[in-house]
Protein backbone atom coordinates (compact mmCIF):
# COMPACT_ATOMS: atom_id res chain seq x y z
CA UNK A 1 0.00 0.00 0.00
CA UNK A 2 1.85 2.61 -1.50
CA UNK A 3 -0.29 5.43 -1.93
CA UNK A 4 -1.83 8.78 0.23
CA UNK A 5 -3.88 6.27 2.63
CA UNK A 6 -0.58 5.14 4.12
CA UNK A 7 0.11 8.74 5.33
CA UNK A 8 -3.63 8.38 6.62
CA UNK A 9 -2.89 5.93 8.01
CA UNK A 10 -0.91 7.28 10.37
CA UNK A 11 -1.87 10.72 10.32
CA UNK A 12 -6.12 10.42 10.10
CA UNK A 13 -7.09 14.01 11.37
CA UNK A 14 -5.97 15.44 7.04
CA UNK A 15 -8.19 18.07 6.47
CA UNK A 16 -9.46 17.57 2.57
CA UNK A 17 -6.96 20.04 1.39
CA UNK A 18 -4.27 18.49 2.73
CA UNK A 19 -5.37 14.77 1.20
CA UNK A 20 -5.54 16.55 -2.12
CA UNK A 21 -1.97 18.15 -1.71
CA UNK A 22 -0.65 14.75 -0.71
CA UNK A 23 -2.27 12.85 -3.22
CA UNK A 24 -0.35 15.18 -5.94
CA UNK A 25 3.00 14.42 -4.92
CA UNK A 26 3.37 11.22 -6.40
CA UNK A 27 2.40 12.62 -9.90
CA UNK A 28 4.40 15.87 -9.46
CA UNK A 29 7.88 14.31 -8.56
CA UNK A 30 7.41 11.26 -11.18
CA UNK A 31 7.11 14.16 -13.62
CA UNK A 32 10.24 15.94 -12.13
CA UNK A 33 12.12 12.72 -12.00
CA UNK A 34 12.11 12.66 -15.63
CA UNK A 35 13.67 15.94 -16.20
CA UNK A 36 15.79 15.91 -13.04
CA UNK A 37 17.10 13.04 -10.97
CA UNK A 38 15.34 14.58 -7.76
CA UNK A 39 14.91 10.65 -6.00
CA UNK A 40 16.47 7.39 -6.62
CA UNK A 41 14.32 5.32 -9.53
CA UNK A 42 14.60 2.45 -7.83
CA UNK A 43 12.20 4.71 -4.69
CA UNK A 44 9.72 5.59 -6.56
CA UNK A 45 7.46 2.59 -5.77
CA UNK A 46 7.93 3.01 -2.77
CA UNK A 47 7.39 6.93 -2.81
CA UNK A 48 4.94 7.74 0.24
CA UNK A 49 6.83 5.39 2.51
CA UNK A 50 10.30 6.01 1.72
CA UNK A 51 10.02 10.18 1.18
CA UNK A 52 6.55 11.39 2.16
CA UNK A 53 6.09 8.90 5.16
CA UNK A 54 9.75 8.97 6.15
CA UNK A 55 9.66 13.34 6.45
CA UNK A 56 6.06 13.15 8.36
CA UNK A 57 8.23 11.14 11.20
CA UNK A 58 9.74 14.93 12.12
CA UNK A 59 6.07 15.56 13.03
CA UNK A 60 5.70 12.30 15.21
CA UNK A 61 8.25 14.30 17.37
CA UNK A 62 7.55 17.55 16.71
CA UNK A 63 4.27 19.09 16.47
CA UNK A 64 5.44 22.81 15.17
CA UNK A 65 3.23 25.70 16.91
CA UNK A 66 1.88 27.82 14.41
CA UNK A 67 4.04 30.82 13.17
CA UNK A 68 7.40 28.41 13.81
CA UNK A 69 10.32 29.36 11.09
CA UNK A 70 11.37 26.00 10.16
CA UNK A 71 14.91 26.08 7.51
CA UNK A 72 15.08 22.81 5.34
CA UNK A 73 18.57 22.56 4.87
CA UNK A 74 19.89 20.33 1.86
CA UNK A 75 16.19 19.93 1.05
CA UNK A 76 17.35 18.25 -2.46
CA UNK A 77 13.73 17.83 -4.01
CA UNK A 78 12.00 18.76 -1.49
CA UNK A 79 12.29 16.32 1.63
CA UNK A 80 11.42 16.90 4.30
CA UNK A 81 10.18 20.51 4.14
CA UNK A 82 7.41 20.00 1.48
CA UNK A 83 5.69 17.36 3.38
CA UNK A 84 5.76 19.08 6.85
CA UNK A 85 4.44 21.97 5.03
CA UNK A 86 1.71 20.31 4.05
CA UNK A 87 1.14 19.34 7.10
CA UNK A 88 1.75 22.50 8.68
CA UNK A 89 0.28 25.21 6.90
CA UNK A 90 0.31 27.71 9.40
CA UNK A 91 3.83 27.85 9.88
CA UNK A 92 6.92 28.85 7.62
CA UNK A 93 9.16 26.74 5.73
CA UNK A 94 12.43 28.04 4.19
CA UNK A 95 14.04 25.01 2.04
CA UNK A 96 17.94 25.50 0.51
CA UNK A 97 19.63 23.82 -1.76
CA UNK A 98 22.87 24.22 -3.71
CA UNK A 99 22.12 22.77 -6.49
CA UNK A 100 19.80 25.15 -8.40
CA UNK A 101 18.00 22.44 -10.53
CA UNK A 102 16.75 20.28 -7.30
CA UNK A 103 15.36 24.10 -6.00
CA UNK A 104 13.62 24.44 -9.34
CA UNK A 105 11.80 21.40 -8.70
CA UNK A 106 10.98 22.71 -5.12
CA UNK A 107 9.55 25.76 -6.78
CA UNK A 108 7.43 24.17 -9.09
CA UNK A 109 6.24 21.60 -6.71
CA UNK A 110 5.28 24.04 -4.07
CA UNK A 111 3.52 26.61 -6.95
CA UNK A 112 1.57 23.39 -7.89
CA UNK A 113 0.59 22.87 -4.37
CA UNK A 114 -0.25 26.29 -3.95
CA UNK A 115 2.26 25.73 -0.69
CA UNK A 116 1.91 29.79 0.09
CA UNK A 117 4.28 28.79 3.79
CA UNK A 118 6.81 27.74 1.30
CA UNK A 119 10.65 29.71 0.00
CA UNK A 120 13.19 28.34 -1.65
CA UNK A 121 16.54 29.42 -2.12
CA UNK A 122 19.62 28.12 -4.28
CA UNK A 123 22.44 29.06 -1.70
CA UNK A 124 24.29 27.22 1.07
CA UNK A 125 22.94 27.14 4.61
CA UNK A 126 25.79 29.75 5.67
CA UNK A 127 24.46 32.08 3.36
CA UNK A 128 20.40 32.44 4.69
CA UNK A 129 19.94 35.23 6.84
CA UNK A 130 17.41 35.25 9.51
CA UNK A 131 16.68 33.08 12.80
CA UNK A 132 14.66 29.92 12.81
CA UNK A 133 13.07 27.51 15.56
CA UNK A 134 14.47 24.40 14.05
CA UNK A 135 16.36 23.23 11.39
CA UNK A 136 15.37 20.18 9.74
CA UNK A 137 17.38 17.84 7.14
CA UNK A 138 17.43 14.55 5.79
CA UNK A 139 20.98 12.90 6.12
CA UNK A 140 23.44 15.71 4.03
CA UNK A 141 26.10 14.98 5.92
CA UNK A 142 27.53 13.58 9.74
CA UNK A 143 26.52 15.73 12.09
CA UNK A 144 29.82 17.85 13.37
CA UNK A 145 29.80 19.42 9.76
CA UNK A 146 26.43 19.95 9.76
CA UNK A 147 26.35 21.80 13.09
CA UNK A 148 28.70 24.21 11.94
CA UNK A 149 26.86 25.14 9.03
CA UNK A 150 24.03 26.06 11.02
CA UNK A 151 24.89 27.25 14.27
CA UNK A 152 24.03 30.56 14.25
CA UNK A 153 20.79 29.95 13.00
CA UNK A 154 18.85 29.84 15.64
CA UNK A 155 16.32 32.25 17.93
CA UNK A 156 16.37 32.93 21.68
CA UNK A 157 12.76 32.62 22.22
CA UNK A 158 11.30 29.03 22.74
CA UNK A 159 7.78 28.32 21.29
CA UNK A 160 7.58 24.62 21.15
CA UNK A 161 7.54 21.76 23.32
CA UNK A 162 10.93 20.20 22.39
CA UNK A 163 14.00 23.46 22.74
CA UNK A 164 14.39 24.99 19.40
CA UNK A 165 17.38 23.37 17.49
CA UNK A 166 18.37 20.50 14.57
CA UNK A 167 15.69 17.69 13.72
CA UNK A 168 17.41 15.32 11.63
CA UNK A 169 16.30 12.00 9.91
CA UNK A 170 19.38 10.07 9.89
CA UNK A 171 19.30 5.79 10.02
CA UNK A 172 22.24 3.18 11.13
CA UNK A 173 24.66 2.92 14.44
CA UNK A 174 24.75 6.84 15.37
CA UNK A 175 27.25 6.16 18.61
CA UNK A 176 30.20 7.45 17.11
CA UNK A 177 29.33 10.25 15.04
CA UNK A 178 26.80 11.54 17.65
CA UNK A 179 29.47 11.77 20.25
CA UNK A 180 30.42 15.03 20.34
CA UNK A 181 26.87 16.08 20.72
CA UNK A 182 25.42 13.48 23.17
CA UNK A 183 24.64 15.83 26.11
CA UNK A 184 22.30 18.11 23.72
CA UNK A 185 21.16 15.32 21.68
CA UNK A 186 18.11 12.91 21.83
CA UNK A 187 17.29 10.23 20.01
CA UNK A 188 13.70 8.72 18.49
CA UNK A 189 13.24 5.77 16.85
CA UNK A 190 11.10 5.85 13.74
CA UNK A 191 9.84 2.30 14.07
CA UNK A 192 8.11 3.02 17.59
CA UNK A 193 5.53 5.41 15.79
CA UNK A 194 5.28 3.16 12.10
CA UNK A 195 5.31 -0.25 11.28
CA UNK A 196 7.63 -1.76 8.35
CA UNK A 197 11.01 -2.75 7.42
CA UNK A 198 12.62 0.35 5.86
CA UNK A 199 12.34 2.12 9.71
CA UNK A 200 13.82 -0.35 11.19
CA UNK A 201 17.00 1.26 11.86
CA UNK A 202 15.87 4.74 10.89
CA UNK A 203 15.90 7.48 13.48
CA UNK A 204 14.34 11.21 14.10
CA UNK A 205 17.74 13.25 15.77
CA UNK A 206 16.95 16.07 18.06
CA UNK A 207 19.96 18.18 19.22
CA UNK A 208 19.42 21.29 21.14
CA UNK A 209 20.55 24.66 20.19
CA UNK A 210 21.59 27.54 21.50
CA UNK A 211 20.85 31.32 20.52
CA UNK A 212 24.39 32.94 19.02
Amino acid sequence: MDSVSLILQYFPNLTEKQKDQFGQLFSLYQFWNEQINVISRKDTEHFYERHVLHALAIAKVMEFKDGSDILDVGTGGGFPGIPLAILFPNCNFHLVDSIGKKIKVVQNVAEALKLENVKATHDRAENIPGKFDFVVSRAVTAMPAFISWIKDKFKAEQNNDLPNGILYLKGGDLTEEMAPVQQTATLFEIAHFYDGEFFETKKVVHVKMKAK
